[in-house]
């Protein structure tokens, strides 16, 4: 990850821009300790693909309530 202070990220934005287009992370450094205090990011890119089925798979638990109930026409028109 390339960290570049407040006034050199002023006078050298589009170099940053082309890091972030690249897939890059650039750090924003401030004050006298260079301390890191907000960074940017390239946006995620939308893909085509359509999302997984079963993702969560054994890794959530979904319970109803006792007095829950839908019957499977109900529950095809929703």
């Amino acid at each position: 990850m390339k960290s570049f202070p407040v006034g050199e990220l002023k006078s050298h934005f589009s170099e940053v821009l082309e890091y972030v287009k690249n897939g890059e992370k650039v750090g924003i450094l401030f004050g006298k300790n260079k301390k890191t205090i907000a960074m940017i990011v390239p946006v995620p890119q939308k893909t085509d693909s359509k999302r997984k089925i079963g993702i969560l798979d054994g890794k959530v638990k979904i319970s109803f309530a006792k007095d829950f109930s839908i019957s499977e026409e109900e529950f095809l028109s929703i």
